[in-house]
């Protein structure tokens, strides 16, 4: 079984996790509402893309 000769120092530990970080999605404003959404995707709120209504919302439908 493959074990480390010597123990790993911070300094080489930290160099080599420079690059395992998170990145924040890219958000835009929806020019037809006005909501934040992800960039090239339909807009949850409305149902826009690229000025085409592509989303139909459903109506609520209230059960007695």
């Amino acid at each position: 079984m493959a074990v480390p000769q010597r123990r790993t120092s911070k300094t080489a530990k930290r160099k080599r996790r420079t690059h395992f970080k998170l990145s924040a999605p890219g958000m835009v404003v929806c020019p037809n509402c006005g909501e934040m959404k992800l960039a090239h995707r339909i807009c949850k709120e409305c149902g826009h893309y690229n000025g085409k209504e592509v989303l139909i919302a459903k109506e609520e439908v209230i059960e007695d």
